[in-house]
């Protein structure tokens, strides 16, 4: 028998919430947009448009997410989350308390608290919850940790990480640049894809930490740069730059005992190089129509969840350790234990 779609709510409508709608729309026989969940009325004009440019009557909006909870109860399976940062831990909370399994824009969390509480939710509520982390969801990455983790490259001896867009006057004006809501600046935004996709390729535990991190003027921290330790000893350094011309890229480098393996925070590329003189070359991996796609597999069965809220908990102690770093003048912090993970 054929399954029946994923009933789903969209919470958030902005511009990501659409890019990702797009995808989600080459599914739409495995999945139902039943309701959204948007306070703003332009963004939901803008959310509608889309459905009705596809020939399809969009869903109603409730902007209040515990009346919309209340009202929907029963006629629902999952949430996806793509609201600014300080607004996941409570909405996350409340959909899986609810029965739903939540797929969640990164960051998960603005800092370990609150990753802690989402992990306890899920364990008792029994329900799934997955970061919306490109990267980690990529056949890309996943193919790359594949490989890294069965000893095919050698010791891991380093990893080099950058990443960088015009994020800092693009934002101007936007809650992005409002700390009490983005939890953070470009390295918590678009580098928040640097940090999780470094560690995620690293598999280990971030033990030490120094950052510099500079605000540029702007409310938030655009530029950054970090240097890490890991548990085995090995290093890593992650460079952050939201100032950069008109641009959003990434580059993400390897270093093993016997290859160089190439690929970006949102798993855009794979490549492995064994020789200087040869160029890197492509690995295969599957196709992949995105996060929601992939989201679907894990809700079905049909793959391990690669993005727990572990990973979550994950980055947001590396986060509070680059904050606190960068605090003390770059003096070296020591990272969080991860919890089951």
């Amino acid at each position: 028998m054929a399954r029946q779609p994923v009933r789903t709510v969209m919470i958030g409508c902005g511009g990501m919430a659409r890019h990702h709608l797009r995808s989600m729309y080459e599914l739409r026989d495995s999945t139902q947009i039943v309701a959204v969940c948007e306070p703003s009325q332009s963004a939901y004009e803008a959310t509608a448009a889309l459905f009705e440019q596809a020939g399809v009557t969009p869903p109603p909006n409730e902007p209040d997410l515990e009346k919309l909870l209340v009202e929907y109860h029963g006629r629902l399976d999952a949430a996806f989350i793509i609201t600014p940062h300080a607004y996941h831990h409570n909405q996350a909370k409340a959909c899986m308390e609810a029965g739903l399994d939540v797929l969640l824009e990164k960051p998960m969390v603005i800092n370990a608290d609150e990753a802690l509480s989402l992990i306890d939710t899920r364990n008792r509520t029994g329900r799934l919850l997955v970061v919306a982390f490109p990267g980690s969801l990529s056949p890309n990455v996943r193919t790359a940790v594949a490989l890294l983790r069965s000893g095919a490259f050698g010791r891991l001896i380093t990893i080099s990480g950058v990443v960088w867009q015009n994020w800092g006057p693009m934002t101007v004006g936007t809650w992005r640049q409002q700390p009490e809501v983005s939890g953070g600046g470009f390295l918590f935004d678009t580098g928040a894809h640097l940090l999780n996709t470094v560690v995620d390729l690293a598999g280990e535990d971030v033990t030490e930490v120094a950052a510099y991190l500079d605000n540029q003027g702007r409310p938030v921290e655009t530029l950054g740069a970090v240097i890490a330790r890991l548990r085995s000893g090995a290093l890593i350094t992650l460079h952050a730059c939201g100032e950069a011309i008109p641009s959003c890229h990434s580059d993400v480098r390897v270093f093993c005992e016997r290859a160089i393996l190439y690929t970006g925070v949102w798993g855009e590329r794979l490549e492995v190089q064994y020789n200087g003189n040869k160029p890197p070359a492509a690995i295969p991996v599957p196709e992949s129509r995105g996060v929601w796609e992939q989201f679907l597999a894990v809700r079905a069965g049909k793959q391990e969840n690669p993005c727990p809220p572990e990973v979550g908990l994950r980055m947001a102690r590396l986060w509070d350790a680059i904050q606190e770093s960068a605090a003390r003048g770059g003096a070296s912090v020591r990272v969080g234990e991860a919890v089951g993970y």
